[in-house]
């Protein structure tokens, strides 16, 4: 990859993880059991886009910086910023297999559904872990917030990422009828 490759990834990671801050900082709803938000956008776009590395560095430095901003560095704020990163190493490793074949994986709908929801139980499944860790270290969720609300989280991500994913794949595609990205472009 040429230098200006590298740099113009840089700019495009660095706009999705800007989007990522603004839409997990100020769009979102908390709740001890459950967060809704549609800060995973930029994930997955950036992992449609540009694989499972591009999308997991758009997760792990956009939650970063929302953790900053909103609760400081803390012992605990590597437990949330793993989550979405496991959204977007699963949707990318989805879209870099499809690359193969040439036909990106925006373009084949189902798989693009199934592939943003396998990797929204993946960070439902690393948020439940991360609740269980943290309640652990510091004892303020209870058993019940900790497991009970796994189910409520699962349900609450299948909704979450029927609109993300409706909301990615025209998006997805327009940024590659522009020239954003062309197939396979890292």
């Amino acid at each position: 990859m040429s230098k200006r490759n590298h740099v113009m990834n840089l700019c495009r990671v660095a706009l999705l993880v800007a989007m990522y801050v603004l839409l997990g900082s100020y769009m979102v709803i908390r709740h001890p059991a459950i967060e809704i938000s549609f800060k995973s956008l930029p994930v997955v776009v950036g992992a449609l886009l540009f694989g499972p590395v591009s999308g997991g560095l758009v997760a792990l430095l956009g939650e970063f910086l929302a953790q900053l901003l909103a609760w400081g560095l803390q012992p605990n704020t590597i437990l949330w910023v793993l989550p979405p990163v496991a959204n977007g190493l699963v949707v990318g490793a989805f879209a870099a297999h499809f690359w193969k074949s040439g036909k990106p994986l925006e373009n084949r709908v189902a798989w693009c559904y199934g592939a943003a929801l396998l990797g929204s139980l993946a960070t439902s499944c690393v948020t439940t872990v991360s609740l269980w860790l943290d309640s652990l270290m510091y004892g303020y969720y209870s058993f019940a917030i900790v497991f009970g609300g796994a189910l409520l989280r699962f349900g609450k991500d299948i909704v979450i990422v029927a609109i993300i994913t409706t909301v990615a794949i025209p998006l997805t595609q327009l940024l590659r009828r522009t020239g954003v990205a062309a197939l396979g472009s890292k």
